[in-house]
């Protein structure tokens, strides 16, 4: 294989490439683009589209940020942008599409701008332990076309030897991120809502959690002070956003919870009371 080129050298991007960059090291160069300047001494960064040798660029990996519009659904610019500077300047490469994206977007995005080898491997980058939940840990992998599938495979599994659950159809591997976090968020927010239930009743919060999970198929999350980052509060009303005929109650009243769970906990640090 020739060269690779990571679009979005953000939070998860720059550690991405990163890896590849190590794991390519002597066998191919690994280039990086973003809007804003990023250095790194194994990656070579440019904020000009127009100074990547795209001839020699055989794999996009795309990590760019898909956050909300004013509407609360998929804000999908940046990702068009991005794949449409790719078809026009080189086409036949293998676009790995590695952002949060809901169902049917890399079936639009092959189908309006020409791109044939598409595959999908969301990240599951967790910046809070890059070690245990880096870049490399089991993926999720879908693919347009069996020829997209044998060079990601290649790229992913041989290459990167990041091990990988492969998917069809694609939209499958798109559902699964969105999924993974909606539920994440949901089994916080029932954490959230139990720990004011106990603390009404003046139990111990904690005290219970534990007692609960010593049953095999049961495991409370933890409650802290409220659902925070962005990546679950996105991708739970990513969900929400698909629900056409299905009324989402559980995902809504989730987001209620935590709203009003972190009007609780503040209260109850202004009166310096302690969380039961």
């Amino acid at each position: 294989m020739r060269d690779v080129c990571v679009i979005g050298l953000g939070t998860v991007g720059l550690p991405t490439a990163i890896y590849i960059a190590t794991m390519g090291e002597g066998r191919f160069k690994t280039y990086g683009y973003d809007l804003k300047p990023v250095n790194s001494p194994l990656v070579k960064s440019t904020t000009r589209w127009d100074r990547i040798p795209h001839h020699n660029i055989s794999i996009y990996v795309i990590c760019v940020w898909v956050g909300l519009d004013k509407d609360w659904r998929p804000d999908l610019t940046a990702l068009h942008d991005v794949c449409e500077k790719i078809a026009k300047t080189n086409p036949e490469a293998l676009v790995s599409i590695e952002s949060t994206v809901p169902p049917g977007t890399c079936r639009n995005i092959s189908a309006k701008y020409g791109l044939q080898n598409i595959i999908h491997v969301p990240h599951r980058y967790w910046a809070g332990d890059p070690v245990n939940h880096g870049v490399r840990q089991l993926r999720v992998f879908g693919y347009l076309n069996k020829e997209s599938m044998m060079k990601g495979l290649i790229f992913y599994r041989d290459i990167l030897s990041i091990p990988l659950h492969v998917v069809e159809p694609i939209e499958v591997a798109e559902m699964c991120k969105i999924v993974e976090n909606a539920y994440r968020f949901v089994q916080i927010a029932f954490a959230e809502e139990l720990k004011m239930i106990c603390s009404e009743l003046g139990l111990d919060f904690e005290s219970v959690r534990s007692a609960c999970n010593t049953k095999w198929n049961i495991e409370i999350l933890e409650a802290r002070n409220g659902i925070g980052g962005k990546c679950l509060p996105k991708d739970i009303r990513f969900l929400i956003s698909l629900c056409k005929k299905v009324k989402p109650f559980l995902l809504k009243s989730a987001i209620k919870t935590d709203e009003v769970y972190k009007r609780w906990v503040r209260r109850i640090g202004k009166e310096g009371v302690a969380l039961a």
